[in-house]
């Protein structure tokens, strides 16, 4: 069992990530350039900083230089490391590595473990998760995988095509979905690959122009031709690659949410800041009541969204699949923290739209969360039929015997 924190411990914590975030993150805020991200030199001293400060990867264990922390645990220290967008990425809890440091620690080999997993952990590489696939390929449905790996003699040979492939760019490596077994339904035929990106058959095509930034590495297009991988690039047995996907997108949706509640939190606190030193009409905008309710509505869905997070983390680490939990989370909180940062931005009139404060940016990025881990129609897909199928199960135990 990991040594649970004391709430004071906990605060600590989490009080010490926020005075570095501010102290040391926001500051380079205007550095990150829209398509190279932070310089190579900038990044490693801060993620220095972050070793220094015992604040390095909170979600890995202490035994790979991690604080060991639950995802109950973690959600306040990922929230503070999201008030900026370059905190998750100093702190290493960024996606898509902090996914899929989670999927290598559940899944890989000992060889994987030290090939991949370990430089990985010591944030020497990065890496990148390719699934999605354009039409007709596995977009927000993952049953309609069409990258065919086949086996040649000893080695595996991929052939695929994807895209919107966060940090494909400059990745170390890849972990690749594929169909391996195309005579049986997706979910009891596909098989998850680790591809190094020096591969000839890996190619990385193109960085793909996004409304917002792509983060280190972009959102890319790739192509996999005659893509020649060994039996020992599977990654967690063969014909194992759907549950796998399914286990490692669920917390990964739910970090998510923690990040972004991190950066709505920030953008109400710019706004309320602007409010109460702007005035207009003979009084402080912080006065005039239809502004006051823009800052309750903020206010209200921030707690809530907070609190779904947490109730959903506690369960999945008691071991629950917490599916209908994680869902609702990244449908809310995608759609919640949306609405904080717009209010912020109306708040703030001109300025807010203006590259003068990081609202705009912020307003830019959150759109695709609406989008990624699963849009918000089909989560509300899933969470419907799992209750009406919850209801007929009741329905039917309450049946009279005839």
């Amino acid at each position: 069992m990991p040594d649970i924190p004391s709430p004071s411990e906990s605060d600590a914590l989490r009080q010490r990530v926020r005075r570095f975030i501010d102290g040391e993150v926001i500051p380079l805020e205007c550095l990150d350039h829209p398509e190279h991200g932070l310089p190579d030199e900038q990044l490693a001293a801060v993620r220095r900083k972050a070793r220094d400060a015992g604040i390095w990867a909170p979600q890995l264990p202490k035994e790979y230089g991690g604080l060991g922390l639950s995802l109950l645990e973690a959600a306040p220290i990922f929230e503070e490391a999201g008030r900026s967008l370059l905190g998750p990425l100093a702190l290493h809890c960024a996606a898509p590595d902090e996914g899929n440091m989670h999927l290598l620690l559940r899944a890989a080999t000992p060889e994987q473990r030290v090939k991949y997993f370990e430089l990985l952990a010591r944030g020497e590489c990065r890496s990148c998760f390719a699934m999605t696939e354009p039409a007709p390929g596995a977009g927000s449905d993952p049953t309609m995988l069409r990258t065919r790996a086949e086996k040649q003699g000893d080695d595996w040979i991929i052939n695929g095509h994807k895209w919107f492939i966060s940090g494909a760019a400059g990745a170390a490596f890849a972990i690749v979905a594929t169909v391996t077994d195309p005579s049986v339904p997706v979910k009891n035929g596909a098989t998850l690959f680790l591809v190094d990106a020096d591969n000839p058959g890996w190619q990385v095509v193109r960085r793909i122009p996004t409304m917002g930034n792509g983060g280190p590495g972009g959102h890319c297009e790739v192509l996999l031709r005659d893509c020649r991988v060994r039996e020992g690039q599977i990654l967690g047995g063969l014909n194992c690659g759907f549950a796998l996907m399914q286990a490692r997108l669920g917390p990964a949706r739910l970090t998510h949410c923690m990040r972004w509640l991190g950066a709505a939190v920030r953008a109400l606190e710019i706004a309320t800041d602007y409010l109460r030193q702007r005035s207009a009409f003979g009084k402080l905008l912080a006065e005039h009541q239809g502004l006051q309710w823009m800052v309750a509505e903020s206010s209200i869905e921030l707690h809530a969204s907070r609190l779904m997070i947490r109730d959903a983390a506690e369960k999945l680490d008691r071991g629950e699949q917490a599916r209908q939990e994680t869902s609702m989370c990244k449908v809310f909180v995608a759609e919640a923290v949306g609405r904080v940062i717009d209010r912020a931005v109306q708040v703030c009139g001109a300025r807010g739209v203006s590259g003068d404060l990081v609202l705009e940016r912020l307003y830019r990025d959150v759109r695709a969360f609406r989008i990624y881990d699963g849009p918000s129609e089909v989560h509300r897909m899933v969470i419907a039929r799992q209750f009406l199928a919850e209801g007929r199960s009741s329905a039917d135990r309450a049946a009279p015997s005839s």
